[in-house]
């Protein structure tokens, strides 16, 4: 501001003596008074230049504080910057770190998923077939009742002296005796029976094959597996699929009627772990009946040990008892004994001899 106001005087100072100049260019006598203003003009000039110079100074001087002010807000800002953004490169690792630690275990997963693929896949292969699936259903029952019997109570694919061979017989004690257990796994009727994709007119066809599939399983175990003299007058079909099992019971209530009356009982694998806990139970409570006459001679014979404890207790307390007495005795006579010595070293030595009393056992 003061730069512009020292210009705006130069430039008045300036037309001044510009119109001094022309009023006074013809007249040679007022030389001394131009000379004068002339000097006046550059005393001016000079202040002038001198308060620009001051002022271009303080100018100078502000932009140089205001250049380090700047540069040192600049500084804090970098600074601060500098650590937001290193900050954010911990924060980002932090999150990369954990991303990759979540893609490394989606990894996993993705293998095991795969891994299932295969084994269902394995499984699908397994179970198109007749053979497989009778094998299957064999493994399941054998696992079951493995896991929940012992060893001596049953045996798998036992083989009978009329030459029929069953997956697995329970020996069960009378009147029960030997149940035979049969695996069946009637996949494929099912399967068509409950393909939404068929019509109506094959789902009803598939239905009369699943039924005669069923009943005709039913004919051959009870045919089989039930043999009079060797066998109870029952056996049981495994059935490997809990959905088939509750399809026959929830729809064909006819099947299991007629399943009664052949004494052939259908098992799913949860019924099938019922049945062998309830044979479990059987069997530990027979071998608890035939070990009853073992546990009744072993009673007897604690009595009679018991019965020779008290006589010989009845012995021992009454020998304590003499022994007691005689301590009593042994007591007593000692006592005596102590009191006699007691009177010896009280007598006197003199011609007299003393009278000393009989001994006897009363104090």
């Amino acid at each position: 501001m003061e730069i512009f106001i020292l210009i705006l005087l130069s430039l008045l100072a300036v037309l001044v003596l510009v119109q001094l100049g022309m009023a006074l260019h013809g007249n040679t006598r007022q030389d001394t008074r131009l000379e004068m203003l002339t000097s006046g003009l550059n005393t001016l000039t000079e202040q002038i230049d001198a308060r620009a110079r001051k002022s271009e100074e303080a100018v100078q001087s502000q932009i140089e504080k205001l250049v380090a002010s700047n540069n040192q807000r600049l500084d804090q800002i970098g600074e601060k910057v500098e650590q937001r953004l290193e900050k954010g490169f911990k924060d980002t690792t932090t999150v990369f770190g954990d991303v990759l630690k979540r893609l490394a275990l989606i990894d996993k997963a993705q293998e095991k998923i795969d891994k299932l693929t295969e084994n269902v896949v394995s499984l699908q292969e397994v179970l198109s077939d007749k053979r497989s699936r009778g094998a299957f259903g064999e493994v399941q029952l054998s696992a079951l009742i493995s896991n929940m019997l012992p060893e001596n109570s049953y045996s798998l694919q036992h083989t009978f002296p009329n030459g029929v061979r069953a997956d697995c017989v329970l020996f069960l004690p009378e009147p029960t005796g030997t149940i035979c257990i049969d695996s069946k796994f009637p996949l494929e009727g099912y399967q068509r029976m409950t393909d939404l994709s068929l019509g109506d007119a094959d789902r009803t066809a598939a239905e009369r094959q699943f039924r005669q599939d069923i009943k005709k399983h039913i004919k051959d175990i009870a045919g089989k597996y039930i043999i009079p003299g060797t066998t109870s007058d029952g056996a049981m079909m495994f059935i490997p699929a809990e959905a088939i099992f509750a399809e026959i019971h929830g729809h064909y209530p006819d099947l299991v009627e007629e399943a009664q009356r052949a004494r052939v009982w259908m098992t799913s694998p949860t019924t099938m772990m019922a049945v062998l806990t309830t044979a479990r139970a059987v069997l530990k409570d027979s071998a608890t009946r035939q070990q009853v006459h073992l546990i009744k001679e072993h009673l007897v014979a604690l009595a009679q040990d018991f019965s020779r404890f008290q006589d010989r207790m009845d012995k021992l307390a009454a020998h304590i008892g003499q022994a007691h007495k005689d301590v009593d005795d042994v007591q007593t006579s000692a006592r005596k004994i102590t009191s006699r010595f007691g009177k010896i070293e009280k007598v006197e030595l003199s011609g007299e001899h003393p009278v000393l009393p009989a001994d006897t056992d009363d104090d």
